[in-house]
C-alpha cells in the first residue's frame, strides 16, 4: 500500500471516529439535527473515500468486500439511518487501518539485512590505517579485518592464516581456516585473530549485496494474497444485488430492496474474519511466535510442506565436544586436558570449545610453552614437559598421511557428520577430540508435532556438506535432504516445493533470508538468528524452541477454521434475513437491529480463537532450578561415559591385557558414580515426573531402560571381578566388548532421552 493510501486509511478512521463522537455528544445534548448531520457527514466522507478505493481496485481488475460496505453505507444514508451508517463507516475504517498497520510492519525495507553489513572498513594508506566509508573501498585496497569483525567486501586473504565463521553464508556450523591467497566472501565473520585482506570487488558487487538483492527479488516474485473476506465476497456481492433487485421488481417497492441491503451489511466479512485472525496472532504471540500479519496466519493454516535449514534450526548452531577417542595409555580426561592446555594459545573456535569443555569438567590446565601455530594444520608446544600437538590428522604425528588408527577415526567422523582435532603426545598418537553441532533437544518432538498438525512433507535444505546433512536427516526421519545449496539454490528449491504445495521455510542465518522471502511463509529463528532472516520472514520464533512452530501451525488452523465458521454463520444468517426482508416481513429499521445482533454473535464466536487451543493448561512443570541440577548431573557424569567408550576401544586393541587397569577403574566408576545417580532418578525423580505427565505408568519405558542399565552394569562388574591374572580368554574378551559397547550406547541414548524430557517439562 502506498504512503498516500496509508494516510488516507488512517484519515478516514479519524473522521469516522470524530463523527461518531460528535454525533453522540449532540444526541445526549438533545441536538438531534446536529447529531444526524455529524453521523451523516462521517458516513458520507467514508463512502467517498471507499468509492475512490473501489475505483482503484476495479482498474486492477479486483473486486472485494468493499463494494458491500459502500452499498451498506449508502443504503443507510438513503434510509435516514445516519447512526448505522456512521457505525459501519467506523468499523470498516478501523479494520482497514489495522490491516494497513500490520502490512507496513511486514513490508519494512530490508534495514536489518543492510545493517549487518559494515558501513566502514579499515584500509591501509601509506603504511597508516584509516577508517573509510565502505563505498570508498576499491578493488586492490588492502584492508584490516579485526577479530569479531565482518568481512566487508569480497577479496583475498593477505595474511598467513585466517579463521572464519561462514555459517551465516553457507550454513556450515564449524569455522573454516583460510590460508594466504584464499578467497574471502563478504558477510563471513572473523572468528580468529586479525588478518589482512586484499579487496577484489566493491561492496555493491560483493556476496552480501547479492543476498540483499535475492531477498528483494524473492519478495517481488511472490503472488499477491487474496483476503479471506474478499474470497467470500466474490459470491456474496452478486447474491445480495440479485436478491435486492428481485425484491424490488417483485413488489414494486424500493424500500424492500433497501431493507435487503441493510441486512446484507457485510460486518461478518468486515469484522468476524479479522477478529478471528488477529486473535490467532495474539494467541501465537503469547506462545512466543510473532506472526506479522493476517495473510501470513491464513497461509500458515494451509501449508503442507515444511523446509528447514540445518545449522541453528534443526541443530544448536554451536560446536560442542561430542566424544573422545583414545589411542594410547592416556585416558580421555588426560587427552582432553593436554589438548585444552595447548589450545589456550589459539583463537580458533574449535580450540575455544575444547578449552571450555575441559574447564567445565574441572580439569587442571597447564600453561603452554613454545607454542607455534601452523596455518591450516594446528598447534604444537610444550605442556607439563611433554611435546603436544593438536590439529589435522597426519600433521600431528609428522606423517604425510593419517595412520591406520587416525583413518578409522576420520571414517567414523564422516559417518557421524563430525569434525575433530587429533592429539599426539611426545610423538605418539594419544587420541582425537570429536566435534559436532548437536541436534536440538526439542527437534524430534517438533517434527512429530508438525506431522500431527497436518504437515505431509519435511525437507532439509542446507549449505552444509552432504554427509553431515544426511546424518542429521536420518536421525530425525526427514523425508528429503538437499545439501550444499547456495542461497540462490535454496530459493530455487523453495520455489520447486511451492509449485507442489503451500510451503513453509524455516531458517536462522543471513544465507536463509532469500529462501524465507521466497516461501509462502518464511519462519525465522529469531531468538538467536540473524536479524536479516527475521526481517525477511513472515513469522518469527521469539523463543529458541523449534517445537513452537508446530503450535503455531495448530493455532493458525484453528483460527482460520473459526474465521471461516464465523463468516459462514454470519453470511447464512444474513441470507436468511435477506429472504425475510425481500418477502416484506422485515422493515429497514428492524433489519438494522437484526443485522447488529448477527454481528455481535459472529464476532463473539470469532473471539474464541483468542482462548485456545489451550497448551499446557493446568499442567505442573519442573522448576528451572531442578532442571539445571539434573542437567548438571548429566554433565558431571559425561566423563564416565567417555571412560566406558575408551575401555571398549582398549579391550578391542592389539594388547587387551594392558587394558585391565582401565577395566577395573571403569567398574569402580560405574559403582561409585553412575549407578547411584540412576537409582536416585528411579526412586525420586521418576515418581515426580509421573505426577506431571499423568496417565497410567507414563515412565514405564524409561524405567525399563534403567533396569537394562543395572543389568548390564552388574554383568560387567562381575566379569571384571573374575578376570584371570594372566591373558584374558577370547570368550571373556568378547563379552567385555559386548557389555562395554552396549553400556556406552544405552547410556548415551538414555541421557539424551532424559535431556529431551527435561527440556519439554521445564517451566517456561
Amino acid at each position: 500500500m502506498s504512503a498516500w493510501r496509508s494516510r488516507a486509511q488512517w484519515g478516514l478512521l479519524a473522521v469516522a471516529a470524530l463523527g461518531l463522537a460528535a454525533g453522540g455528544a449532540g444526541w445526549f445534548a438533545g441536538r438531534v439535527a446536529f447529531s444526524h448531520a455529524a453521523w451523516a457527514a462521517a458516513a458520507g466522507l467514508a463512502a467517498a473515500g471507499l468509492a475512490a478505493e473501489i475505483v482503484v481496485q476495479l482498474r486492477r481488475r479486483r473486486l472485494g468486500v468493499d463494494v458491500l460496505a459502500l452499498l451498506a453505507i449508502v443504503a443507510a444514508l438513503v434510509l435516514g439511518q445516519f447512526f448505522a451508517g456512521a457505525v459501519i463507516a467506523f468499523m470498516f475504517s478501523s479494520g482497514r487501518a489495522l490491516e494497513d498497520h500490520a502490512g507496513r510492519r511486514a513490508r519494512r525495507e530490508l534495514s536489518a539485512l543492510l545493517a549487518r553489513q559494515p558501513r566502514t572498513a579499515r584500509r591501509y594508506a601509506r603504511d597508516a590505517l584509516e577508517e573509510v566509508d565502505l563505498r570508498a573501498v576499491r578493488p586492490g585496497d588492502r584492508l584490516l579485518v579485526r577479530s569479531g569483525d565482518t568481512v566487508p567486501v569480497d577479496g583475498l586473504l593477505a595474511s598467513d592464516i585466517g579463521t572464519l565463521d561462514e555459517s551465516a553464508l553457507t550454513g556450515e556450523s564449524l569455522p573454516v581456516s583460510r590460508v594466504a591467497g584464499d578467497a574471502l566472501r563478504s558477510g563471513a565473520v572473523n572468528a580468529g585473530r586479525a588478518f589482512d585482506m586484499t579487496a577484489m570487488r566493491s561492496a555493491a558487487e560483493s556476496t552480501y549485496a547479492g543476498l540483499v538483492r535475492l531477498v528483494a527479488e524473492a519478495r517481488e516474485g511472490r503472488a499477491p494474497f487474496t483476503r479471506l473476506a474478499d474470497r467470500y465476497a466474490l459470491w456474496f456481492i452478486p447474491l445480495t444485488l440479485v436478491t435486492a433487485a428481485g425484491a424490488w421488481l417483485a413488489s414494486g417497492d424500493p424500500v424492500r430492496a433497501l431493507a435487503v441491503l441493510v441486512v446484507a451489511t457485510p460486518c461478518p466479512l468486515i469484522l468476524a474474519a479479522p477478529v478471528a485472525i488477529v486473535s490467532g496472532i495474539s494467541r501465537a504471540a503469547r506462545r512466543g511466535v510473532l506472526i506479522k500479519n493476517g495473510d501470513a496466519l491464513e497461509t500458515l493454516a494451509r501449508v503442507r510442506t515444511v523446509m528447514l535449514d540445518k545449522t541453528g534450526t534443526l541443530t544448536t548452531g554451536s560446536v560442542r565436544l561430542a566424544g573422545i577417542e583414545t589411542a594410547g595409555n592416556l585416558g580421555p580426561d588426560e587427552v582432553l586436558r593436554l589438548a585444552a592446555s595447548l589450545d589456550q594459545a589459539s583463537q580458533h573456535v574449535a580450540a575455544r570449545t575444547i578449552v571450555a569443555e575441559a574447564r567445565r569438567r574441572g580439569l587442571r590446565l597447564a600453561l603452554p610453552e613454545a607454542v607455534r601455530e601452523t596455518p591450516g594444520a594446528g598447534l604444537d608446544g610444550q605442556v607439563d614437559g611433554h611435546a603436544v600437538r593438536v590439529g589435522r590428522a597426519g600433521w600431528t604425528d609428522g606423517g604425510e598421511s593419517p595412520s591406520a588408527w587416525a583413518a578409522g577415526v576420520i571414517r567414523k567422523m564422516a559417518l557421524q557428520g563430525q569434525s575433530g582435532s587429533f592429539v599426539t603426545v611426545d610423538g605418539r598418537e594419544a587420541g582425537a577430540l570429536l566435534l559436532s553441532d548437536a541436534i536440538r533437544l526439542e527437534t524430534a518432538r517438533a517434527l512429530r508435532e508438525l506431522r500431527g498438525a497436518g504437515i505431509r512433507r519435511i525437507v532439509m535444505v542446507s549449505g552444509d556438506r552432504q554427509d553431515v546433512a544426511a546424518t542429521i536427516a536420518s536421525a530425525l526421519g526427514i523425508d528429503t535432504v538437499l545439501a550444499e545449496r547456495s542461497p540462490a539454490e535454496k530459493v530455487a528449491a523453495v520455489e520447486a516445493e511451492r509449485a507442489q504445495a503451500p510451503t513453509v521455510m524455516v531458517g536462522d542465518g543471513v544465507n536463509d533470508a532469500p529462501a524465507l522471502a521466497a516461501a509462502d511463509i518464511g519462519v525465522a529463528m529469531g531468538a538467536r538468528g540473524a536479524a536479516a532472516s527475521a526481517e525477511a520472514a513472515d513469522a518469527v520464533l521469539l523463543v529458541d524452541r523449534l517445537d513452537r512452530l508446530g503450535e503455531a501451525v495448530r493455532i493458525a488452523k484453528r483460527s482460520r477454521a473459526i474465521a471461516v465458521q464465523s463468516v459462514a454463520a454470519g453470511m447464512g444468517l444474513s441470507i436468511a434475513a435477506m429472504g425475510i426482508a425481500a418477502a416484506g416481513f422485515l422493515a429497514p429499521v428492524l433489519g438494522a437491529l437484526v443485522q447488529e445482533a448477527i454481528d455481535v454473535a459472529v464476532i463473539g464466536n470469532a473471539l474464541r480463537a483468542l482462548a485456545g487451543p489451550r497448551t499446557g493448561a493446568g499442567r505442573r512443570w519442573l522448576p528451572p532450578d531442578v532442571v539445571e541440577r539434573l542437567r548438571a548431573d548429566h554433565n558431571r557424569l559425561q566423563p564416565v561415559l567417555d571412560r566406558v567408550d575408551a575401555a571398549a576401544l582398549a579391550v578391542s586393541g592389539p594388547e587387551p591385557e594392558a587394558a585391565k587397569p582401565e577395566l577395573i577403574a571403569v567398574a569402580a566408576l560405574l559403582r561409585r558414580e553412575l549407578l547411584p545417580h540412576e537409582r536416585d532418578d528411579e526412586q525420586s525423580l521418576y515418581p515426580r515426573l509421573a505426577g506431571i505427565l499423568r496417565g497410567t505408568d507414563p515412565m514405564a519405558a524409561m524405567s525399563r531402560t534403567h533396569r537394562e542399565i543395572f543389568h548390564l552394569a552388574r554383568l560387567y562388574d562381575r566379569l571384571v571381578a573374575e578376570l584371570p591374572s594372566g591373558p584374558i580368554p577370547e570368550f571373556e574378551l568378547a563379552q567385555l566388548r559386548r557389555l562395554l559397547h552396549g553400556l556406552g550406547a544405552i547410556l548415551r541414548l538414555h541421557f539424551e532421552q532424559e535431556e529431551e524430557m527435561f527440556q519439554a517439562l521445564a517451566a517456561e
